[in-house]
């Protein structure tokens, strides 16, 4: 799927056809985006260009070469959207590519950031006046997307914690979803992390309209502060975590202690039965109360190590 974004009469309208782009100047288009496309699309696309666009592999790449490449007349770009999932997070490459002031998108995914976008270009077209404004406003939707989904992770840390302080459902599914959570934000982090060093290669580039420093220095110090905060928040996790496993050890403890303590008091009197066990002759044997004597005796021992551990406050 292609959608094609020109100017037309001061008005920025969308084609669906890329043979549309044959009566087509490169100065009057302002945005291609390229959805999932097919062989031809992509051909019809890179012969407008003139210009190869790069694969879906080269945008998974993670050297920085393939992060970002600029020659004398174009610039290759590529970066991680984050996806959100019910459980996990996941990352997928959209790759940008900017020739003569034409910006070209290809991704596989349906993606918010770009659907709000196009809708705000058919509302507002003198926001976009060619490729490089729509470029930047896509990296500046996409941190605000970031930043709420850093917002919603930090109100779930939030709960998690107000569930440790009243010992709710502390146990082993609880510490695994803390787990998953620090799998979240260290996700997360990568894909602001990748923002960063996609706006500083971009910041270092000739092409780019100086109308755009501003907004660029505003994404930066955005994006940094958002670091930050993903940097608190995984701390945060980490905190909860040990406090988790303090608090799992602690009952452990408790548990094995409860049972330590018994085989200690059932200790002495389990010492006289046996010796009244044993078929040789002992103390009050042959008397018709001595299983009542020998009862107390083990009583007495009992209460005996109960008070010794109790009054060296050992319960």
């Amino acid at each position: 799927m292609v959608d094609i974004f020109y100017r037309n009469n001061g008005m920025i309208l969308v084609s669906q056809s890329e043979t549309d782009l044959a009566g087509l100047r490169l100065e009057d288009v302002v945005w291609i985006d390229l959805f999932a496309p097919e062989g031809e699309e992509k051909r019809a696309v890179e012969k407008f260009l003139g210009v190869e666009i790069q694969s879906r592999a080269t945008a998974e790449e993670i050297e920085s070469s393939s992060r970002f490449k600029e020659t004398d007349t174009a610039i290759f770009a590529n970066t991680n959207f984050l996806m959100p999932g019910p459980e996990e997070y996941s990352m997928e490459a959209v790759s940008f590519t900017l020739v003569e002031g034409v910006l070209t998108t290809l991704r596989d995914v349906p993606l918010r950031s770009f659907t709000e976008l196009q809708r705000k270009m058919m509302a507002i077209p003198r926001l976009f006046p060619n490729g490089y404004w729509v470029f930047v406003s896509i990296l500046d939707q996409r941190v605000d997307l970031d930043a709420d989904m850093i917002e919603l992770m930090s109100k779930e840390i939030a709960q998690y914690s107000k569930r440790v302080n009243q010992k709710e459902d502390i146990n082993e599914d609880f510490l695994l979803d803390i787990n998953q959570l620090q799998e979240n934000t260290m996700i997360v982090r990568e894909n602001i992390v990748d923002k960063q060093r996609l706006i500083t290669n971009l910041t270092k580039s000739d092409k780019l309209p100086p109308q755009l420093d501003v907004r660029f220095n505003v994404l930066q110090q955005d994006i940094a502060s958002l670091i930050n905060h993903t940097n608190f928040s995984f701390e945060r996790l980490e905190y909860l975590q040990d406090t988790v496993l303090g608090i799992i050890n602690l009952d452990q403890n408790n548990i094995m202690k409860v049972f330590t303590f018994v085989s200690l008091l059932l200790m002495p009197p389990t010492l006289v039965a046996s010796f009244y066990g044993m078929n040789v002759h002992l103390p009050f044997e042959g008397w018709h109360w001595a299983w009542l004597a020998i009862l107390g005796f083990m009583v007495l021992l009992f209460a005996a190590v109960w008070f010794f551990f109790k009054n060296r406050k050992m319960l």
